[in-house]
C-alpha cells in the first residue's frame, strides 16, 4: 500500500457510554425520536447496547460496565443535524430536554447544547451559511 491510498473511507458509528441502558434507549428513541436499529444481547443476559440511526451516522449506546469500560460521559458534543433549529429545540424542550444556554450563532451555524441522562454532551446543529 502506498502513502496516497486512503485507508479510512468513512465512520460507521460513534459509541456513547451509558450507566442506564433503559433510560438511554428511552432518551435516544423516544425523546430524540431516533430509529432504533439494533440491540446488543448476550444470550439471556440483559442488553448491553443499542444502535440508533441519525441518517448518516449510527449512535451506538453501550452500557459501559457491561463491556468492561469505565464510565465517563462524553465532554465534547456530538452535533446532531436539524433542518429547523427553532422548531427542533422547542420540540425537545417540550419533551423535557434542558439546554445549557441560548442557541448560539457562530456566523455560519446555529448550535444548541444539551445532555443526555448520563451527562453526555450533545448539540443540535444547523449550518445557515456556506463555509469560506
Amino acid at each position: 500500500m502506498n502513502a496516497s491510498t486512503q485507508l479510512v473511507t468513512g465512520v460507521d458509528f460513534v459509541t456513547i457510554p451509558t450507566q442506564d441502558l433503559d433510560a438511554a434507549r428511552e432518551f435516544y428513541g423516544d425523546v430524540l425520536g431516533l430509529e432504533a436499529s439494533a440491540v446488543y444481547q448476550r444470550g439471556d443476559a440483559p442488553a448491553v447496547g443499542a444502535e440508533f440511526e441519525t441518517g448518516n451516522l449510527t449512535l451506538s449506546v453501550v452500557h459501559a460496565a457491561s463491556v468492561g469500560i469505565e464510565f465517563k460521559p462524553l465532554s465534547v458534543p456530538i452535533a446532531l443535524h436539524v433542518d429547523d433549529m427553532e422548531a427542533a429545540r422547542a420540540e425537545l424542550e417540550a419533551r423535557g430536554v434542558a439546554f445549557a444556554a441560548d442557541t448560539m450563532d457562530t456566523g455560519v451555524c446555529f448550535m444548541a447544547h444539551f445532555r443526555d441522562p448520563d451527562g453526555n454532551v450533545l448539540m443540535l446543529h444547523y449550518r445557515h451559511a456556506p463555509r469560506d
